[in-house]
């Protein structure tokens, strides 16, 4: 099953309990525009390197399309249209004036040096600038791009349409980005662990957790809840995974990982693969990486209680029926994950103010937007008796369709 069949899959099964005809269906599925693009730049070397570049712009039914730009060599067409549609149904579910958009370029970033990094990004914004920008779609730091990026990307952008911050947001504070951006969708993901864990009547302090990924998603999580008091006894990245059932001292795994790009062999722990922390023995797991980590094979020998999805999609349908079935609570990618997209919100709105926000009432914002719309996913869940993640479906899909249908065709 692909991405977005997988995607579609979650779409149907909201649509079926909220009776949507086939006819809007198709009209929600449906992406508004697909732009693949080559982009070509001379390398160090002298050669010429020709990658392909991707804009999908799914839905603008609630306002300017938004979504994460990501360099990567596994980058295709299925995986920029499955997250391009989650965009949408995320900045509906926490009802933040976006549609949704994804976007990519499939190189491996690892073997271009800086110079080449540059390039490629200004190449690709000369391909797209006619689609983008603050009124139509605006880009975002996702894999493999940075605040670095996002300031080409604006420079780039500002040479066809003028001084127009509010094109790009991630961007570095020197450049009118926003305080609290780098830290917004870890903290998102573990002020909703928080709440879940309250919800649950479990005391956060001495809760064991397990966090597959140490980007910058995983990095932040983890010092939200090591400040809470949580044990985080497990962590992978791509250089490998460490574990300690007493806790991690996770400001010194920070220091490490910067310093040793990677946190295999941090001192104090034992070795841990992927695998084995998906299924380790933990209260609380959170796939803060790449998609698909939780499959058939794996499934079965899940043994957290409950599942926070940092990463986005990082459940294949099966697994999630599985983990329905043992009632091991889920709290979907849309909802997670979603404090990026909504400091991203915040500084593109002081961008088209002029106006800069101060670290606590962006912290102070986004801890309210989260937690209103985990208090409205928490209660269509028990009102309807369905799954967390399907009544998240069912609050975006019900207000994108009903915006379209206001709009009119």
């Amino acid at each position: 099953m692909s991405s977005f069949d997988a995607a579609r899959l979650y779409f149907e099964q909201a649509a079926e309990h909220m009776g949507l005809s086939q006819n809007m269906r198709t009209l929600l599925l449906t992406p508004e525009r697909e732009l693949k693009v080559q982009v070509a730049i001379e390398r160090d070397n002298g050669e010429i390197g020709t990658f392909i570049g991707y804009r999908i712009q799914h839905n603008s039914a609630r306002g300017p399309m938004k979504g994460g730009l990501r360099f990567h060599h596994e980058v295709n067409a299925d995986e920029v249209l499955t997250l391009a549609s989650l965009m949408t149904w995320k900045t509906a579910l926490v009802n933040i004036p976006y549609g949704g958009a994804k976007g990519g370029v499939s190189v491996n970033v690892r073997n271009l040096s800086p110079g080449e990094l540059e390039r490629l990004t200004r190449k690709f914004v000369d391909e797209i600038h006619d689609f983008i920008g603050p009124d139509k779609d605006i880009p975002a730091p996702d894999m493999g791009t940075d605040a670095q990026v996002m300031a080409w990307i604006m420079n780039q952008y500002s040479k066809y349409h003028g001084f127009n911050p509010a094109c790009v947001t991630g961007k570095p504070l020197e450049l009118h980005g926003a305080d609290g951006r780098t830290e917004a969708t870890g903290r998102g993901v573990g002020l909703c662990t928080a709440e879940v864990l309250r919800r649950k009547k479990m005391d956060i302090k001495g809760t064991t957790i397990a966090i597959q990924g140490f980007g910058n998603v995983g990095t932040f999580t983890a010092k939200f809840l090591h400040d809470q008091g949580a044990k985080i006894v497990g962590v992978t990245d791509v250089s490998g995974g460490v574990w300690n059932p007493e806790g991690l001292d996770v400001p010194e795994l920070i220091r490490y990982a910067q310093e040793h790009r990677g946190i295999a062999g941090f001192e104090g722990t034992e070795p841990i693969s992927n695998d084995d922390l998906l299924t380790s023995e933990v209260d609380v797991l959170i796939p803060a990486a790449v998609g698909g980590v939780l499959n058939v094979e794996n499934a079965p020998h899940v043994r957290a209680n409950i599942i926070i999805e940092a990463a986005n999609n990082p459940t294949v349908p099966e697994a999630d029926e599985s983990f329905n079935e043992r009632e091991i609570l889920i709290l979907p990618d849309i909802l997670a994950n979603a404090g990026g997209v909504i400091v991203s919100y915040f500084e593109w709105v002081q961008n088209r103010q002029h106006f800069r926000w101060d670290l606590e009432r962006v912290r102070k914002e986004l801890d309210r937007i989260m937690l209103e719309s985990l208090n409205k996913v928490w209660k269509i869940a028990e009102e309807k008796g369905v799954s967390l993640r399907t009544a998240s479906y069912i609050i975006g899909l019900g207000r994108v369709g009903r915006a379209t249908v206001l709009g009119g065709m």
